[in-house]
């Protein structure tokens, strides 16, 4: 009896890890603290950005919004998910609607204690971001390119956060941001794209359903385009060390990424293209260290 009550709390922990997408938060620290530590304050000591207690609060206070937004937008999305993502969906419904709002009200309450630590100004701006969050999750994402322009905008809101804090406003920054929002906004249309039978279904008003496949990858050409202009600044213009091997293979993947998918079809096809954006975005997370690894090895070690 005691084992498979444990089976099922088992089971229902890790439907609620999916439905918060538990690897993604943890990429999430990872990547603002890398950027904290290597391209926003680059001069400060290791030690005193790792023990930064308003840092750390804003981390925590970011991902746990973040979280708690996975579980609204998995929410409002069951039936669209039942039908594009079968399997991760019936993993998800382990744990109940209630079960689920509980924990979504509770992540953000937590999220606010966080954000009160540093400042009121940081409880005003958390409580802003957990709203629009659920306007999306509600509303804003069946609104035609408001959706795709709203999901870009909260996705890079936690580094936006540090950016703040930090106040670094260094050309170069700019760019490796709007490289990186580039990346999201692809992404957020080739989701569309692998996920159309749902959004269809649900009277979702995307780009594909509105347009079609063949402009949708129009408007994902025209994007690719945008994308390599900050790579070629940031190789030529500014010096990024081995990060350059980081840039010339997100170029080549480019490539790879244009020319597959005007031959997309299948949503196997989407999915590949959705999963080689992914990585763009997350090896770009890890190749910050490469930057000026000498730099980082005497900093870590």
């Amino acid at each position: 009896m005691v084992s498979i009550s444990n089976k099922r709390l088992l089971l229902k922990m890790l439907s609620l890890f999916s439905v918060v997408r538990g690897y993604n938060i943890l990429v999430l620290i990872i990547a603002q603290y890398l950027t904290s530590a290597f391209i926003l304050a680059p001069d400060l000591p290791l030690r005193d950005i790792i023990f930064d207690d308003n840092l750390f609060f804003l981390i925590l206070s970011s991902a746990t919004i973040v979280a708690s937004g996975y579980i609204i937008n998995n929410f409002y999305d069951s039936e669209k998910d039942l039908i594009n993502r079968p399997r991760k969906t019936m993993l998800d419904r382990i744990v109940s609607q209630r079960t689920k709002l509980s924990v979504y009200f509770i992540l953000n309450l937590l999220a606010i204690f966080f954000a009160s630590y540093v400042s009121f100004k940081t409880v005003v701006f958390f409580s802003i971001y957990i709203f629009g969050i659920w306007l999306y999750s509600h509303r804003l994402k069946k609104i035609l390119f408001l959706g795709n322009l709203v999901a870009s905008i909260l996705t890079i809101t936690p580094f936006f956060v540090i950016f703040v804090y930090y106040r670094n406003f260094e050309t170069v920054i700019f760019i490796h941001a709007t490289f990186l929002y580039l990346m999201i906004v692809m992404r957020e249309l080739v989701k569309d794209l692998e996920n159309m039978q749902g959004d269809l279904a649900q009277n979702y008003q995307t780009i594909p359903v509105v347009y079609g496949e063949k402009w949708s990858k129009f408007f994902l050409s025209i994007l690719t385009i945008l994308a390599v202009v900050p790579i070629l600044l940031l190789i030529t213009r500014f010096h990024t060390g081995y990060m350059d091997y980081y840039f010339y293979t997100s170029l080549a993947l480019l490539v790879f990424f244009v020319l597959f998918l005007y031959f997309s079809k299948a949503k196997w096809q989407y999915l590949l293209l959705h999963n080689i954006l992914k990585l763009i975005i997350v090896a770009g997370v890890f190749s910050i260290l490469l930057i000026d690894l000498p730099e980082v090895i005497n900093r870590v070690f």
